[in-house]
């Protein structure tokens, strides 16, 4: 009978040995799995985070595992290649940090074992990923497992699967529920019973049966329908030998239908269900990817709250615990690949091994609707190489999984008739008008252009967003990082995207802050900070809560700007959201009005004197918050540049010229400022940023950047050294240039 033994506990670690130890080292540092050797600098910026390769090692008796024909250590997650090692005799190679994995090891087995594990997070031309914004955690950051089995047991050896594979079909009110098992080492005297079970632990359905796979008639289907009810049924199957259970494994699955609709979006089970939702990083301030089950839940519990439907799983594998999660209390899903940002023809087999591993370990879960292919992959443009590793894999999916459907997420600058956007079933596309490029207002016209054009195609966004950090302005701007300019750009998002029934799928980038260690901006150096809640997941930012206004059904009102309390104006905007219909503003216990929107936010002008408790009422829900008349703006809420030779408000900015203050887009439509930035363009040619050629797509569709964060940003990322004097020079020459 299998067992699994827990192996995460006291591993001896290091980053120093050059060389699979012969014996246990005894001067190594001791650690418990999951751990990752960047959780700090990885997190910390100057992309400078350590990647090498390093070593785990474990000592154990043979005696101390149960007695078994077989043994199998699992690796839930090594990033990113890995090499196991026992008695000194090397047993398997793994590339790609993302998936589970096992490898025999009972052969090499002794009475007392030395086991070493090297982990290598180096950068290569083979491994994906390679380049992309976020940190390449190095470590074994999930579970390690033993599993002890019989001679005959159920596959473990076939792409990390489980095994078992469930694949129901609905039809009517009743579902036709395949089971099909994979065995090892089957003997003509065993067979296989297989049972389901519903939710509530009633058997639905028993057979016994030599084969390997068998058809269940299940009457009066109790439907998976996402949020409203997550129904999960359970598929038992046991190898049993005359009275003996030789092994025994078993996975939850849902019955459900769905289909994307060009014109009518996403539909499960006959009803349209509109998916709004998030994408997720799985980091954690100081652990990075080192997470356990209650991080997992945490992050669960906050996209709940929030009321999303949908979930984008990027830019990886997730633990097998959080699709869990996702079937049980059903969130639908976009499962995707590492293969991100920059396409390697030498990496087209780990493409293909990784896809596997996707589709083979989370077949079984209702929860995941799509096939992710790539993401942003055509950011230096696509070729013939590109496009066939996209049909390879889009076929790939296909023949593995008939029951699913497969989709890409494209980078702005990709062309709409580009023919990689018609290789996948669905296609969705990255867009920040509003905060990289162009305004906000450009986004809902570009989908109804993209809709216009191919009507057949269901469009989607899967990545949106802007950055935020406690910095606050009555005033916001476009690259401000503020609470408020984050709060406008999502409000205005949701009123475009949620209004358009065709889109099958929106996806803010993103949940949670996450670490990218070659970001060195918005005052916290080695984040992305386009979260909707804070790396360490203490704060909900102010536009979290603009989108429970509109998906959430848990009554509430929240007033915006808690942390935004001195004021230098007279009269003050403050914003409150709802999903109420109705709000009351107090201020000092004096009753500002009422309020109705049928977009759920709402904006009252509040007189600024003195210190002013406010009090926002919907219905039985309240929300409380102070703000303070001040005379001088409080210098703590404006961001300043760490470490910058030059901040915006140090800048001359005479009126009716030009100023580095202003956005690149602006600047760029004068004759005289485009002659500049094409001088500017001259001096960055052919350089690189994070990996990416700085070209003239590229910087355009940076248009919404300022011209002084733009160089700031874009020096940074590409080890240029700008002066103050240099940039100060610039900004005489732009002073010299009247708007037009």
């Amino acid at each position: 009978m299998r067992n699994i033994i827990n192996f995460n506990k006291k591993w001896s670690f290091t980053k120093m040995a050059d060389a699979v130890p012969e014996t246990m080292p005894t001067k190594w540092d001791i650690v418990n799995i999951p751990h990752s050797w960047n959780a700090i600098d990885g997190q910390d910026g100057d992309n400078d985070f350590y990647r090498s390769t390093c070593y785990y090692a474990k000592q154990f008796m043979k005696a101390s595992l149960p007695e078994a024909d077989k043994y199998f250590l699992e690796i839930n997650g090594a990033n990113s290649s890995a090499d196991v090692y026992v008695n000194g005799k090397h047993l398997a190679h793994h590339d790609g940090g993302y998936s589970t994995w096992r490898v025999d090891i009972t052969d090499a087995l002794d009475l007392n074992n030395l086991m070493v594990i090297a982990v290598d997070n180096q950068a290569n031309e083979t491994v994906y990923p390679q380049m992309a914004d976020f940190t390449f955690y190095g470590g074994i950051y999930r579970n390690v497992n033993i599993i002890a089995v019989s001679e005959s047991h159920f596959d473990l050896e076939y792409y990390g699967g489980p095994g078992i594979k469930v694949t129901p079909i609905i039809e009517g009110t009743n579902a036709k529920v395949g089971v099909e098992v994979f065995v090892t080492n089957k003997k003509d005297d065993q067979v296989l019973a297989y049972r389901i079970k519903d939710a509530e632990g009633n058997v639905v359905g028993d057979i016994t049966s030599e084969d390997t796979a068998v058809i269940f008639e299940v009457e009066n289907v109790h439907l998976w329908h996402g949020r409203k009810d997550p129904y999960l049924y359970t598929a038992e199957v046991a190898l049993v030998e005359g009275e003996t259970v030789v092994d025994a494994i078993s996975t939850r699955f849902g019955c459900r239908t769905f289909e994307i609709d060009p014109e009518n979006g996403f539909i499960l089970n006959g009803e349209e269900y509109p998916l709004r939702g998030v994408s997720r990083h799985q980091d954690r301030w100081g652990i990075g990817n080192a997470l356990l089950p209650e991080h997992h839940e945490e992050d669960m519990d906050l996209i709940c709250e929030m009321g999303a439907t949908t979930i984008r799983l990027a830019h990886y594998q997730h633990d097998q615990y959080f699709y869990d999660l996702c079937d049980e209390r059903g969130l639908v899903i976009w499962a995707e690949i590492p293969y991100i940002s920059k396409h390697m023809p030498t990496g087209r087999e780990n493409t293909i091994s990784q896809m596997k591993e996707l589709v083979v370990q989370n077949y079984n879960h209702p929860s995941i609707v799509v096939w992710g292919l790539s993401n942003e992959i055509s950011i230096g443009g696509s070729d013939e190489d590109l496009l066939e590793n996209h049909n390879i894999l889009n076929d790939l999916c296909h023949e593995m999984d008939p029951t699913r459907l497969t989709t890409i997420a494209c980078v702005t600058m990709t062309p709409l008739d580009d023919p990689y956007v018609q290789i996948p079933d669905v296609v969705s596309y990255n867009h920040y008008f509003g905060w990289y490029g162009g305004d906000t207002s450009m986004n809902g016209p570009w989908f109804d252009k993209f809709h216009e054009t191919f009507p057949n195609i269901p469009i989607g966004c899967s990545e949106y967003g802007c950055e935020a950090l406690n910095w606050h302005s009555s005033e916001p701007f476009q690259g401000d990082y503020t609470e408020e300019y984050q709060s406008y750009y999502h409000e205005e998002l949701i009123k475009q995207l949620f209004s358009r029934k065709y889109m099958w799928a929106t996806h803010v980038w993103n949940m949670f802050d996450f670490g990218a260690d070659a970001r060195n901006e918005g005052g916290e150096n080695g984040q992305n900070h386009k979260g909707l809640v804070t790396f360490d997941r203490k704060y909900k930012k102010d536009s979290f809560y603009a989108y429970k206004a509109w998906l959430s059904d848990e009554p509430f009102v929240h007033l915006c700007g808690k942390r935004y309390v001195d004021r230098v104006e007279d009269t003050t905007k403050v914003t409150v959201y709802s999903n109420q219909p109705e709000v009351e503003l107090f201020a000092n216990g004096v009753s500002l009005g009422k309020q109705t929107s049928d977009v759920h936010f709402f904006y009252f002008d509040v007189p600024n004197a003195g210190v002013t408790e406010l009090k926002a009422v919907a219905g039985d829900c309240t929300d409380e918050s102070v703000i303070r008349k001040v005379e001088v703006f409080n210098e703590a809420y404006r961001l300043k540049e760490e470490g910058a030779i030059l901040n915006w408000f140090d800048i001359d900015a005479p009126e009716g010229f030009f100023s580095l203050n202003d956005k690149m887009s602006d600047i760029i439509t004068n004759p005289a400022g485009q002659a500049m930035f094409g001088q500017l363009m001259g001096g960055m040619a052919g350089k690189k940023a994070m990996g990416f050629e700085l070209n003239e797509a590229m910087m355009s569709m940076m248009g919404g950047f300022t011209m002084l964060r733009l160089i700031t940003l874009a020096g940074g990322m590409m080890d240029m050294k700008v002066t103050k004097e240099q940039l100060l020079a610039l900004n005489a020459q732009l002073n010299q240039i009247p708007k037009k």
